[in-house]
């Protein structure tokens, strides 16, 4: 794999440094990124958008919260194409009837308000949008971060719910035009490589430089043409793990193909960039040279061959153990060397489920694989999801599932918890292998709080049968000599057809919308202050900290629908005082009442322009995180720490756009310190404990200052260190947003 230093243009189907006559700006508008970004943006200006999306996306974790933020904002009527799928919180076995009442919630909004409602376990919100609502040279917004529709010619992007309620409202998703990066694939993938193992190299050569982040992968080159729809898919849903913006594919008949299969064929275009395009930036990938992967714990990033993993196994665990003490600290001893056995890694578990694995030709893979073996009645277990019923009617019917039953698979409805944590948690010290998204610390289900631990590993459904096929111990698929039988795809559209509730984009006013006890209303929020004075309660020196850090995957997902209720659970896994110390600033205890009365004295005694003003600031809270926001686009992420109190977060770096738009969209500010220097966190001028204040904070906003000093006050010291804090780029509405509290205040306004 080689990743060009400089951009590079297509020509003559061929990356070249340089063209002869070529106008750089001229030829960057002939990407296939360019073309679809472009008709949907109603801005006027190409190099900052306003994109209005032709559909919108969400599931039982994200659209209660989504439409009850339109709802407060105004909302009458669903504008556009809105589809509510029910796959996360769809086991109904937490928390009483709550998950059911969300799923009620959902249906009589999509009758109230018209829009499209997919029952729990007919289909993963992936799959549906992919069978249902992609088409070539279309834009779809999700609320679920592996929204990415591009093999099949969709740009599709993950965003936070706050993004969903703007086009509910008629808005617009604001950003910079991205930069657009070529995918040059060239040779085919040998026997018993699947499309995980591609995407894992990739994610391996691009997640730590920040090669594609924010940006558009498109990808094109001769390899394409050797990958089948199905494939493309699963490697394309992956391209969230790089931090990239989108992703986009040219198209051809094999795309066309599949369209006729799903009986859309209108929504197929042939898509392709034009000659002589230009890229920000180009990987070249040789798909031959691409072994069965693995990605260790704790990233998708931490990704090596099968190969090189079995000849150095005890390094290769040493370095999970390192990556371990970085995210757990001392507070367990983590370790997978008891799972060697002869030389051999054994693997208790494995899954192939939802978005990424669940797919018709993985499942078919593993079944080719496993067609007269057996798994062995020891600990292993292999769980298998395909992603939607109209999957597994053809798996049914071809004979696929009658291999994996035979072997000691078990077989089960379309559901995205074995990705999540809500579904398949393993044993305590367990090791899991999955096709599925993500392997980050807990979010298979275990909680270390408990003193709870187990861990995953991702790799491609086909590695994972060939291990299932050697009783559990880690197999490359490559090492059996399998027959693959390409079974044809047949798609079945009344399964839908029979039980999706589709309003045609009729709204029905009269229908009242049905409420459980949990579904919550937000909170009022308060507008900006003059001046800010945050405490900092909770201090992560953590190179990048997850979404689910943040605020916790798994069961806690099904107290998504009460705002209150599900702050309770942040950064429980990662700092469990955190909660404790944002409700006593938000609630003004006596010792917050105390703190702040000896942050006003020092402060006046260091400035007498301060005199007065730290107590007649807003109060709130911040934390402090290196790089904060990766992975999940899941806006509690930032509306719990608002609801607690919230009032910025303090980073050198987001890891992602989507944390930092949530983080705006709830009215709180993203302060940058020392933008991009991951090593400043070493040195910081503030500590957990510390008060931080931002004197004329409004006026930074409404002026739009490029940066605007701060004072970190130290409790036990007295002290007072001055320091500059920054924003980045905000656009005139993110402006009124933040000065307007939240989105719900805005759009009230």
């Amino acid at each position: 794999m080689k990743l060009w230093e400089n951009g590079a243009y297509l020509s003559n189907g061929k990356l070249v440094g340089s063209l002869a006559g070529a106008d750089q700006a001229e030829a960057a508008k002939k990407t296939i990124a360019y073309s679809i970004l472009q008709k949907h943006n109603t801005s006027g200006d190409a190099s900052k958008l306003k994109i209005k999306f032709d559909k919108i996306t969400s599931h039982d974790i994200t659209y209660v919260g989504i439409i009850q933020t339109a709802r407060a904002s105004g909302l009458e009527k669903f504008p556009l194409p809105y589809v509510l799928t029910n796959c996360h919180n769809s086991l109904c076995a937490v928390g009483g009837t709550i998950n059911e009442d969300d799923h009620m919630f959902g249906l009589t909004c999509a009758q109230k308000y018209g829009g499209i409602y997919v029952p729990p376990h007919l289909a993963v919100i992936h799959q549906f949008a992919r069978e249902m609502l992609a088409e070539c040279g279309a834009m779809i917004l999700g609320s679920d971060s592996h929204t990415r529709y591009g093999a099949l010619g969709t740009m599709a992007i993950g965003e936070g719910g706050g993004e969903l309620a703007k086009q509910l409202l008629n808005k617009t998703y604001d950003v910079n035009y991205p930069g657009v990066v070529a995918i040059y694939l060239t040779g085919e993938p040998v026997p018993g490589v699947g499309p995980q193992d591609v995407a894992l190299a990739i994610i391996k050569a691009v997640f730590a430089n920040g090669y594609v982040k924010n940006k558009v992968m498109e990808f094109v080159g001769p390899g394409v043409a050797k990958l089948s729809a199905d494939f493309r898919i699963g490697v394309d849903v992956m391209t969230t793990e790089t931090t990239c913006l989108s992703s986009i594919w040219r198209t051809d008949a094999k795309v066309e193909e599949w369209y006729a299969i799903h009986g859309r064929p209108n929504a197929y275009k042939e898509l392709n960039p034009e000659e002589g395009a230009y890229y920000d930036g180009a990987i070249e990938l040789d798909l031959s040279e691409i072994r069965p992967m693995i990605a260790m714990p704790f990233h998708p990033s931490c990704a090596y061959t099968i190969d090189e993993v079995n000849a150095n196994l005890m390094d290769i665990l040493d370095e999970t153990e390192k990556r371990a003490k970085v995210s757990f600290g001392d507070k367990v001893d983590f370790t997978l060397k008891n799972k060697v056995i002869n030389g051999k890694l054994y693997v208790d578990q494995g899954v192939i489920a939802g978005c990424a694995g669940g797919g018709f030709e993985n499942i078919c893979a593993a079944a080719d694989i496993l067609k007269g073996k057996d798994t062995g009645n020891g600990k292993f277990l292999l769980n298998v999801y395909p992603a939607s019923m109209p999957v597994y009617q053809e798996l049914m019917k071809n004979g696929a599932f009658s291999s994996l039953v035979s072997a000691g698979a078990i077989i089960k409805t379309a559901f995205c918890g074995p990705c999540f944590g809500a579904g398949d948690t393993p044993a305590n010290g367990a090791f899991s292998i999955r096709h599925s998204t993500r392997n980050f610390p807990n979010r298979e289900g275990s909680k270390i709080q408990n003193g709870q631990l187990s861990s995953v590993a991702l790799m491609d459904a086909r590695s994972i049968a060939a291990t299932a096929a050697n009783k559990g111990f880690l197999t490359a698929a490559t090492e059996y000599d399998t027959e693959f039988s390409g079974k044809k795809y047949f798609f079945d559209k009344a399964i839908y057809e029979k039980r999706v509730y589709d309003s045609k984009g009729i709204a029905h006013p009269e229908v009242e919308i049905q409420f459980g006890p949990n579904i919550k209303d937000w909170p009022s929020m308060k507008p900006l202050s003059d001046d800010l004075l945050v405490k900092v309660v909770s201090e992560i020196h953590d190179p990048v900290t997850t979404t689910d850090e943040l605020i916790p995957s798994g069961e806690t997902s099904s107290f998504r629908s009460n705002p209150l209720g599900l702050a309770e659970f942040t950064l429980s896994r990662k700092d469990p005082a955190y909660v404790g110390r944002a409700k006593a600033v938000r609630d003004g205890s006596d010792e917050v009442k105390s703190e702040v009365a000896f942050v006003e004295k020092t402060l006046s005694e260091f400035n007498k322009d301060f005199t007065g003003r730290a107590s007649a600031a807003g109060l709130g809270s911040t934390i402090y995180a290196v790089k904060p926001g990766d992975g999940s686009a899941r806006e509690q992420a930032a509306s719990c720490q608002k609801v607690l109190g919230g009032w910025a977060n303090i980073a050198c770096e987001y890891a992602t756009k989507r944390y930092r738009s949530n983080l705006i969209n709830w009215g709180m500010l993203p302060f940058l310190y020392k933008s991009g220097d991951l090593e400043a966190s070493k040195n910081l001028p503030f500590a957990n404990g510390d008060y931080v204040f931002i004197p004329e904070v409004k006026k930074m906003i409404e002026e739009k200052l490029p940066s605007a000093k701060a004072y970190a006050v130290n409790l036990a010291a007295g002290s007072v260190k001055e320091f500059e804090v920054t924003l980045g780029e905000l656009t005139d509405d993110e402006r009124k947003i933040i000065l307007a509290g939240c989105l719900i205040n805005f759009y009230r306004q």
